[in-house]
């Protein structure tokens, strides 16, 4: 009997089928998408071209349950996925994993009128879209947004704005968090989450410039008098949203944890295959001390990467509460990541700093992982507070 891994649902998936789905991609990687990442990095094109590709891959419907259309993937296995799109571009997994998160908030929370009426157009791309948290004045601290969703008959009227939104122009949609109630202590009590269509009073401000993560569209959100229909309230239930938000990031962390080990593994495969053909005193750089040292770290730093990630997205598949695992996946593969991509441009010298190869892209995209779903300050916060909690004295 094939060994099988087993999604949080209870779905499973054997080991022989999660083979043949990352050969698929990685096919498909290869033949659609490594030659042509270079034009559409640096002109900053979303690759209209690539998403469709994903559709078909079933990528947009990954950790969606088969009921509702989708693959129904373990965490495991899409975390796999991840690393590997993410070698080759790491772009590409921002544009089905900010959807993904609106869509596992519909699913875990969501009342079974919602899930019927949204996932399946999730799961197909149809309707694809991310998750609106950010604002102006706020990141981190989502009890400090202002955005509003005062209630008018069978509709609620929103007034305000988001930042940095991915998926915000291609996107259709987006999993809005709001205030609903301006005055309640604690502040979270007051915060409610609603799938946004985009319509009347719904707008799309200017596309944000980056120093990397490339190509996907990142975006200003405006609301202006937008009506919403109460039916699209998560859940049904006012207040509810901070925590459905706050449950989400587990798997969005994990996500960037994937998305580290990708990006530290490009650059240090890059790395090696450098070390064999540039040649000083005589012989290739790879034989000397000082690049072997670096090749050891990072390395041995990328494996730890993937363990981690990989023990949190199990932990997940489990069921249980991983803030800490997924804290500490993300913590350390960012970091990796951004460590090896330094030390690729290093070793390859002038031609590391050049446009003309990928080694720079890994070298600018690299932060935005220490950043994205938490900084990497909050996540050692929140690795201690969990010690604390779970090994009383």
């Amino acid at each position: 009997m094939d060994a099988v891994i087993r999604s949080r649902s209870g779905a499973e998936l054997t080991v022989e089928d999660e083979t043949q789905l990352l050969d698929t991609i990685r096919t498909w990687l290869r033949r659609d998408v490594e030659d042509k990442v270079l034009e559409l990095e640096h002109a900053d094109e979303y690759p209209y071209e690539m998403v469709e590709q994903m559709k078909q891959l079933g990528l947009f419907g990954a950790t969606i349950s088969q009921d509702y259309g989708g693959l129904g993937l373990p965490a495991q296995t899409y975390a796999k996925i991840v690393a590997m799109i993410s070698e080759t571009w790491m772009s590409l997994t921002g544009i089905f994993n900010s959807h993904l998160m609106m869509a596992a908030a519909v699913e875990r929370f969501g009342t079974e009128e919602q899930k019927s009426r949204f996932l399946p157009r999730f799961a197909t791309g149809e309707l694809r879209g991310g998750l609106a948290l950010t604002e102006p004045h706020c990141g981190t601290d989502l009890q400090a947004i202002r955005t509003k969703a005062v209630r008018d008959g069978d509709d609620y009227v929103v007034n305000g704005g988001k930042t940095w939104i991915s998926n915000g122009i291609e996107g259709g949609a987006v999993a809005l968090l709001v205030k609903t109630d301006t005055e309640i202590e604690p502040r979270h009590k007051g915060m409610s989450l609603f799938v946004a269509e985009k319509g009347p009073g719904f707008t799309t401000g200017r596309k944000l410039k980056k120093l990397g993560y490339k190509g996907i569209d990142s975006a200003e959100l405006i609301f202006e008098d937008y009506r919403l229909p109460a039916a699209n309230l998560i859940g049904g239930v006012e207040g509810k949203g901070f925590q459905q938000t706050v449950g989400g990031l587990e798997l969005g962390r994990i996500n960037i944890a994937a998305r580290g080990v990708g990006v530290a593994t490009a650059a240090l495969m890059k790395a090696v295959e450098y070390a064999q053909i540039r040649e000083t005193m005589g012989k290739p750089i790879g034989q000397h001390q000082a690049i072997q040292l670096k090749l050891g770290e990072m390395a041995t730093k990328r494996r730890a990467a993937e363990l981690l990630m990989l023990d949190a997205a199990q932990a997940y598949d489990r069921g249980e509460r991983c803030d800490m695992e997924a804290g500490m996946a993300k913590l350390f593969a960012s970091e990796t990541a951004l460590e090896n991509a330094t030390e690729c441009m290093r070793i390859h010298g002038a031609y590391g700093y050049s446009a003309e190869f990928p080694v720079e892209r890994y070298f600018r995209d690299a932060p935005l992982m220490c950043i994205g779903e938490g900084t990497n300050e909050m996540q050692r916060i929140i690795i201690a507070r969990q010690m604390l909690a779970r090994h009383p004295a």
